[in-house]
């Protein structure tokens, strides 16, 4: 800035008060002189942040806002000194480009202009040339100072704050992390395989064995049903994921399969029965409800890069006495696998994960992927899980009627809650449900280093994403909270896994679960 004395300035701003304010406005001389120097403030901070469009006019210009405050956007411009439209604020006035030019070229030159007239000439657009006196005269009046026009040392400066400027933003664009096009693709993947393994319409849901809610107390559907002692135990099945667990789920269920079940409210039961073993009518159909999510989960899981072991080129070469579903199930089926040709299965059993170490990852994290992917149907207005029609409208009351009690389902809606107040994008649920699967520490994982490093690799590419992507305030500790939603997943985890091992243990509601559901929660990792 020129460094003229601060008495100079003021008094230079005194001497133009008067002209700046025309009498009969509403502003009174202490209040005018305040803002005639906050005006000056603003123009000296405002400076440096002119485009470069604007810097060639600002050689010996400058542009303010509105003083006052009050400029409405939507009411036309009108220059103050000849009526023509204005483009802005030019030396503290509403002024048109021609007359804020006229004004500078005045003062710089220090012009002295003499009206040819009476020198009270009245200035508008076609005769603004005509008379430079009143021109000038009026630019005053108006409040245009020659103390806003910059001098050429000024203009080199501002010129050189805004090369500064741009140069500092170009470097921290430089530094500013961005997705390479393999994390891109990652997650191009891990959204394809969540669209075709989730159906937004819940058209499935029709498939499932109708649900029956009862009228009884929510206390009585509460009650829980473990009568027994906690010391359980059952035998391995030599088949988790089963051929039946990769066909197209669900076959449309016959009703006379489930004829054995009464799912009324009135029984045949004796009294002390039904108090024992009290009745569950919703079981049935959020078991199939289970079912058919833990194979969408499997799914999903198959298409995480890493974690697959049959690669996509596969599909393509000509396999007669392999059929694709034969494949797919062998690839998961570690049994199956030796009875493959030798070609085939070698290729295999050297590919990312054994099939061992998927079946314990699916198996241990199904149910928490489960609860990560059913925060997409979770409403918070009435903490219900609305799919579709009011039919697949669940409510607390409807799962308690299924066999669960409130120790599970108070931290499972909170849990719901807090994972919708993330607002997390399409893109970091998928990441974030692909790093729950892929955690070393699953009971049963052999190759933890192999595990650790696909998770590793997914968690860069979710905190890479929420710099680049995710904008504040939003993304401000947005990956640790992410990670304390697993951790809140996996004590859910494990109250669903007592509360299931109550539930199973009594054969007349065991018999309603799927066998996907008993060889995936039944048979526990230890």
């Amino acid at each position: 800035m020129r460094s003229c004395p601060a008495a100079a300035a003021l008094c230079a701003l005194t001497a133009l008060q008067a002209a700046a304010f025309p009498p009969g406005s509403s502003n009174s001389r202490g209040a005018s002189m305040s803002q005639l120097c906050s005006s000056w403030d603003l123009h000296q901070q405002s400076m440096a942040y002119l485009p470069d469009a604007e810097m060639e006019t600002m050689a010996a210009s400058t542009s303010l806002p509105d003083p006052a405050g009050e400029f409405d956007r939507n009411v036309p411009r009108i220059c103050g000194v000849c009526g023509d439209r204005a483009t802005g604020f030019h030396f503290n006035a509403m002024t048109c480009e021609g007359c804020k030019g006229f004004f500078r070229r005045s003062m710089k030159r220090k012009a002295m202009f003499t009206c040819p007239f009476n020198g009270d000439c009245k200035i508008t657009k076609d005769n603004r040339r005509h008379c430079q006196a009143c021109r000038l005269k009026r630019c005053v009046d108006i409040g245009m100072m020659k103390e806003f026009i910059l001098t050429d040392e000024e203009v080199q400066r501002k010129r050189e704050m805004i090369l500064k400027r741009k140069e500092e933003e170009a470097l921290k664009e430089s530094l500013k992390p961005k997705l390479s096009e393999e994390q891109q693709k990652v997650i191009d993947i891990l959204l394809e395989a969540h669209h075709k393994t989730f159906d937004t319409t819940y058209s499935d849901f029709n498939k499932f064995r109708p649900p029956v809610r009862s009228k009884v107390s929510s206390r009585t559907a509460t009650e829980s049903s473990c009568v027994v002692s906690q010391d359980f135990s059952s035998e391995d099945s030599s088949d988790v994921f089963g051929s039946d667990a990769f066909g197209a789920f669900p076959e449309p269920m016959e009703p006379q399969m489930f004829s054995n079940l009464d799912l009324s409210e009135d029984s045949d039961e004796s009294p002390s029965m039904s108090i024992e073993l009290p009745h569950l009518p919703m079981l049935p159909h959020l078991a199939d409800l289970v079912s058919y999510s833990i194979q969408k989960v499997i799914g999903f899981a198959k298409m995480i890069p890493g974690f697959r072991s049959v690669p996509t080129f596969l599909f393509s070469l000509p396999l007669p006495s392999w059929g694709y579903s034969s494949l797919i199930f062998s690839w998961i089926h570690p049994g199956h696998i030796d009875k493959m040709p030798e070609p085939l299965r070698k290729m295999l059993k050297a590919m990312d994960l054994t099939a061992e170490d998927q079946i314990a990852l699916l198996k241990s994290s199904a149910i928490e992927v489960i609860m990560l992917r059913s925060n997409q149907s979770f409403t918070m207005e009435d903490m219900s899980w609305t799919c579709g029609s009011n039919d697949f409208k669940y409510k607390v009351s409807d799962v308690t009627q299924a066999g669960h009690s409130m120790e599970l389902l108070e931290p499972l809606v909170k849990f719901q809650v807090g994972l919708k107040k993330l607002n997390l994008h399409e893109e970091e649920h998928v990441l974030l449900m692909a790093i729950c699967i892929l955690s070393p520490d699953r009971p049963g994982v052999q190759d933890t280093s192999l595990v650790e490093s696909i998770q590793d690799r997914l968690s860069d590419i979710l905190q890479t994403y929420i710099r680049c992507r995710h904008p504040p305030p939003g993304s401000r500790l947005l990956y640790a909270k992410m990670i304390q939603k697993l951790a809140d997943l996996r004590s859910l985890n494990e109250e669903h896994s007592k509360q299931y091992r109550c539930l199973s243990f009594q054969p007349e509601h065991s018999m309603q679960l799927t066998p996907l559901v008993l060889e995936v929660f039944g048979n526990e990792i230890s």
